[in-house]
């Protein structure tokens, strides 16, 4: 008797289910008897379908050729916690779109045509964790884009229209824990751009317009451990540009137009086990501001237009009595002078090395 009470159940459930599912799509039971998937992924769709199951937790809808979300468009579905969006068409998303949903933890809206987000649009995704804006069209951020997103851990922006951090830009984001803004266009940093994030632990700012940071700039990433500088602008990096990045331990800078290395500029920075700096301009740096690294493993310094001459002594001795790999170390060759060009750096005697007066 029980066994057909329990039968009868699950029919139930299916039929109530197979109506509030969508045409096109396909519905299934996943995790418990109160929740369930809907898979939409690229069913041609070009709306936000509007019969979905009450209990829908995850919901598919890539590749398809949806243009908005409209007010209230989750409203039928407040069990849901993940949403693929990605790759569609959406160009507008009403401030009231993602109203009710506070179970949510995961919004894919990658690909898209997203130029600009609502102010206090997510204000509602109390429980969003991971927010996926890559390879849309956004060119400015604002603090109150990401009002009441206090546990947001990973915000993902790649391939956007961005050129500028202003003040406190990502400061609701007090629990984010990785922030990806490669490929942008970004030129300019405010001082204040990253207050608030306090638990930030990757940073991502690869392939950017970045001429310069400004000082103090990263001071707010008191948990920050990997920093990505790469295939930039740089041309130089004053004393404090680093300052409060006391828990880092991995840094990339290459590909930049450095020349120059402050003696300093890696002070306070006793964590740190990999750094880059390779494909730059640097003629020399000062070997000991390596000895303060106790903890480095890996430098990776080629590709540089490295002089060999007296001022490159304090290198050339330190690399002889390190322990970390350089990567690569025969890639490692002198520029000039001439008679020491293409000479290893690690076959060089210090004692040999002289300034022409």
């Amino acid at each position: 008797m029980q066994h057909l009470a329990w039968l009868m159940l699950v029919m139930l459930w299916m039929v109530q289910a197979a109506e509030g599912c969508p045409d096109v799509c396909k519905c299934s039971r996943k995790s418990g008897p109160e929740k369930s998937e809907v898979n939409c992924h690229k069913r041609g769709l070009r709306t936000f379908p509007s019969k979905l199951p009450p209990d829908a937790w995850i919901l598919k809808l890539g590749e398809n050729g949806i243009t908005d979300l409209k007010a209230n468009a989750l409203r039928s579905i407040p069990k849901i916690e993940s949403i693929n969006l990605e790759r569609n068409a959406i160009k507008s998303i009403h401030p009231q779109a993602f109203s009710g949903a506070k179970q949510l933890m995961l919004l894919n809206l990658y690909g898209n045509h997203i130029t600009n987000l609502p102010p206090r649009g997510f204000q509602d995704l109390l429980n969003l964790r991971f927010l996926m804006l890559g390879h849309n069209q956004i060119g400015i951020i604002k603090p109150q884009m990401f009002a009441g997103m206090r546990n947001l851990s990973d915000l993902d922006l790649p391939l956007n229209g961005l050129t500028t951090l202003p003040s406190n830009a990502f400061k609701p984001l007090i629990a984010l824990k990785v922030l990806d803004l490669s490929l942008n266009r970004i030129q300019r940093i405010s001082p204040k751009a990253f207050i608030g994030l306090r638990q930030l632990m990757f940073l991502n700012l690869d392939n950017n317009s970045l001429k310069n940071v400004p000082a103090g700039a990263f001071r707010p990433l008191r948990s920050l451990e990997m920093l990505v500088l790469d295939n930039n602008l740089l041309s130089t990096l004053s004393s404090s540009t680093l300052d409060g990045l006391g828990n880092l331990q991995e840094l990339y800078l290459r590909n930049n137009e450095l020349e120059h290395l402050p003696p300093d500029v890696f002070r306070n920075m006793a964590k740190l086990s990999q750094l880059a700096v390779s494909g730059n301009r640097l003629k020399t740096v000062d070997g000991n501001m390596f000895a303060h690294m106790p903890d480095l493993k890996k430098l990776s310094l080629h590709d540089n237009a490295w002089q060999c001459d007296c001022n490159i002594v304090s290198l050339v001795q330190w690399m002889g009595q390190t322990k970390a790999t350089l990567s690569p170390r025969d890639a490692l060759k002198c520029t000039s002078p001439l008679e020491l060009r293409n000479k290893s750096l690690s076959r060089l005697q210090a004692d040999k090395l002289s300034c022409r007066a």
